[in-house]
């Protein structure tokens, strides 16, 4: 039986959110065996479907105007039907918002178990997934014939290419029935910075910054260091800057090369959206603050003096 990764694309090319889907497919294949077979959904794929081609053996490409919105309602059929065409018992994507609306209705559709949010693959149904906003980890086992997973991105590198392209079958969208469902509009903030989710640098301010006007010394240093900004849920609940910039558990979760937490205390719900940053510098004047704990590099001090300094030293980096 073969393992079908569902993979998200923009309109030229697979989102690098769903590559680590595509790791932890190859990791559940050396417990199942058998091939990973791509699935991509949407109108206008042409281009989409021929980079997935570069990390799988097969692509099958559900292309239809009806299918341009990912809508719960009228993507899980399609990928119940690609799992038949595909011969797999095993479906594996990313646990992005997507994801997270469409796999619980593609499972229900096959009458499948799921594990959700996993963080690591330990058998050809048993995996390990964070509780307790990342305080424990659980082992779960799936145990229907059909193994549905949606792969937490922090917790698998993103797959690379294979050596060789491989091929794309363009399947039959079917009647597509969003059964009273409608996409209305897409409603998305503009910014000339990396997505949040994506970024390798992040830099985050804390309710520590006081207001949303001094967030603008931290945009100063994201865009010198070409980051994303983001926030902790307190400085986002203050009003101090968009919700959408909410790191933690309740907010985006981020694996970046370089997170900087900026008078950031340090909660556990915040912990649980960043800790899986590969390094993590924190500024804060509370030599106490639990961000330390987590911390690679810790600088004690007010954020208004170190800040400023950071700037300058950056500048001279880069004269």
């Amino acid at each position: 039986m073969s393992i079908v990764v569902y993979l998200e694309t923009s309109d030229v090319a697979v989102r690098s959110a769903s590559l680590p889907a595509l790791t932890a497919a190859r990791a559940l294949a050396q417990h199942r065996g058998g091939p990973i077979v791509g699935v991509v959904i949407g109108s206008g794929l042409d281009a989409a479907a021929k980079d997935a081609a570069r990390y799988v053996d097969k692509v099958l490409a559900y292309d239809a105007p009806e299918l341009r919105a990912p809508l719960a309602e009228t993507y899980a059929p399609v990928l119940v039907a690609a799992l038949k065409a595909a011969g797999a018992d095993a479906l594996v994507a990313s646990a992005t918002s997507t994801g997270k609306d469409v796999l619980p209705r593609t499972a229900a559709l096959l009458g499948a178990g799921m594990a959700s949010d996993i963080s690591s693959v330990e058998g050809a149904a048993k995996f390990k997934r964070p509780t307790y906003a990342g305080n424990a980890v659980t082992t779960v086992e799936v145990t229907s014939p059909t193994v549905i997973v949606s792969a937490r991105q922090t917790a698998f590198e993103a797959a690379a290419p294979l050596a060789t392209v491989g091929g794309v079958e363009l399947q039959p969208a079917g009647t597509v029935d969003a059964r009273g469902a409608a996409f209305v509009a897409l409603h998305a903030s503009k910014s000339e910075r990396p997505d949040l989710t994506e970024a390798s640098i992040v830099v985050s301010g804390g309710r520590g910054m006081k207001s949303g006007e001094n967030f603008k010394v931290l945009e100063e240093l994201t865009d010198l260091l070409g980051g994303a900004l983001g926030a902790s849920r307190a400085a986002a609940d203050a009003g101090m800057v968009p919700n959408d910039l909410q790191v933690g558990q309740t907010g985006k979760v981020v694996a970046p090369k370089l997170y900087i937490a900026v008078a950031i205390s340090g909660a556990i719900q915040h912990l649980a959206g960043m800790k899986g940053s590969k390094t993590i510098v924190a500024i804060n004047k509370d030599a106490e603050a639990p961000i330390f704990q987590v911390a690679d590099y810790g600088l004690v001090g007010d954020w208004e003096k170190v800040v400023p300094a950071m700037i300058e030293e950056v500048k001279k980096l880069k004269a």
